[in-house]
């Protein structure tokens, strides 16, 4: 099987088999979260056997997904996993914002380097945008989980999010293009 096949399935593998159990489960958030967690970590552990080094974006998104999925079985409460995107997203933001300003570090230049070059300003411009980005993600999971019902949520989840990833992702082409080096 192709390499980048298999990564694709492990990086959105997960997130499918928790929308196909929720539905086929009648809209049970409590049958739906224990497949997101075993499958997440078995993506984490393929993308680090296929890439032999550590996938710290995958693994922390599968310690935030078993920590907040283990919150919501355990409390019986979904508003712990209802709140991981907005946690998720917020720590991505920050994380740029932070690592930027204060330790002059760009981690957008880090996780990216290898698929394109651009320069100082081309990078910097690059990871205020998608800084900017994960605060607007998070405010709208924050939006759509305390008005929405939940099956809109899991539907915002499932199809909204990503699509919203690849619109944004293609429109910082021409940017890409301007500064590459």
């Amino acid at each position: 099987m192709n390499k980048s096949f298999l990564k694709f399935i492990a990086d959105f593998g997960p997130l499918l088999i928790f929308f196909i159990i929720y539905y086929k489960s009648g809209n049970n958030l409590a049958i739906a979260i224990p497949p997101l967690i075993i499958s997440t970590i078995i993506a984490v552990i393929v993308i680090y056997l296929l890439e032999k080094k550590i996938p710290y974006i995958p693994l922390l998104g599968g310690i935030i997904i078993s920590f907040f999925g283990g919150l919501t079985l355990y409390f019986n409460n979904p508003v712990f996993i209802y709140m991981k995107p907005t946690i998720i997203n917020l720590i991505f933001a920050f994380t740029l914002i932070i690592g930027r300003r204060f330790f002059k570090r760009n981690f957008i230049q880090f996780f990216f380097k290898s698929a394109f070059q651009l320069n100082e300003e081309g990078w910097s411009k690059l990871s205020d945008r998608w800084a900017y980005f994960f605060i607007f993600l998070a405010f709208l999971n924050e939006i759509i989980w305390r008005t929405q019902p939940e099956v809109t949520w899991v539907n915002f989840k499932v199809w909204g999010i990503l699509p919203l990833t690849f619109i944004f992702t293609a429109f910082q082409l021409p940017l890409i293009n301007k500064y590459k080096i």
